[in-house]
């Protein structure tokens, strides 16, 4: 794989997204128009945009750098996108380990402050940029979507990540049977998903969520490798994948995937 430093930012013009790759002998850029998830008529949030950029991964497959995407476009922030090798082990270099603290990806760096762990960063823009809100603005709602979002990154769900890991849904699917460790974890998930669904829910609080997207990509593990899946768990599910912002992560160009390890 080449080695390349990868950013997007959104330009002075909305619904479009400059995409730089440079690598170590050439320099290319090319343009991509995107469909917004905001009006473009609505004026910024801020008097000048804020600096904020997030590193990602360089194939667009982590479920935490989606959650970060949801939780900027849905609060119409300007930003921009900055690939990283963790294949060659970039996240590891001094600069980036001492900057984000845990050299983990994604990392947010805002005006200079960098944090990791996309909980983390959701909830730092939810308190710095509350116009918009992407968590429940009900206190007790708020601690459930919060409860929901650990759960999902917590050891119940890893055998899930394990043997449908990511790669599965944006790259080449795969019908390999779970494990018995991975089902009793499925059995959980739709579990969790009934407990907190009503029976024609599209969404876990009346309105969505990062938290209800981030369900539904667990969710859709399963779904996008032929899983079966209980009607309602499903209804949310695909429901979920209709929103904009969804759209929008799931159309993203992805280049030709190499695995990680």
């Amino acid at each position: 794989m080449m080695s390349a430093y990868c950013q997007v930012r959104r330009n002075a013009r909305p619904n479009t997204v400059t995409n730089t790759t440079v690598g170590i002998m050439q320099r290319t850029t090319r343009t991509i128009v995107l469909t917004s998830t905001r009006s473009l008529a609505r004026p910024s949030l801020v008097e000048s945009d804020p600096m904020l950029s997030l590193t990602r991964d360089a194939f667009w497959i982590s479920p935490y750098v989606f959650s970060c995407f949801v939780a900027l476009e849905e609060k119409g922030l300007s930003y921009e996108m900055k690939a990283i090798d963790l294949k060659a082990g970039a996240h590891k270099r001094p600069d980036y380990a001492h900057a984000s603290v845990t050299a983990r990806v994604p990392a947010l760096d805002h005006d200079g402050f960098v944090v990791a762990e996309s909980s983390a960063i959701v909830e730092y823009l939810e308190d710095v940029f509350p116009e918009r809100r992407v968590l429940p603005a009900d206190l007790k709602q708020r601690a459930r979507a919060r409860q929901v979002m650990a759960w999902i990154r917590s050891d119940d769900t890893l055998p899930i990540r394990e043997e449908r890991p990511t790669s599965t849904m944006f790259y080449e699917h795969t019908n390999k049977e779970l494990s018995p460790a991975a089902m009793t974890a499925v059995t959980k998930l739709f579990d969790v998903c009934d407990r907190l669904l009503a029976s024609d829910a599209t969404s876990l609080f009346g309105t969505d969520t990062v938290a209800d997207a981030d369900l539904a990509f667990m969710v859709q593990r399963l779904l996008m490798n032929g899983g079966e899946v209980p009607p309602k768990v499903r209804r949310f599910a695909e429901a979920q994948w209709k929103r904009p912002v969804i759209a929008k992560f799931m159309a993203i160009a992805r280049g030709p995937f190499v695995p990680y390890s």
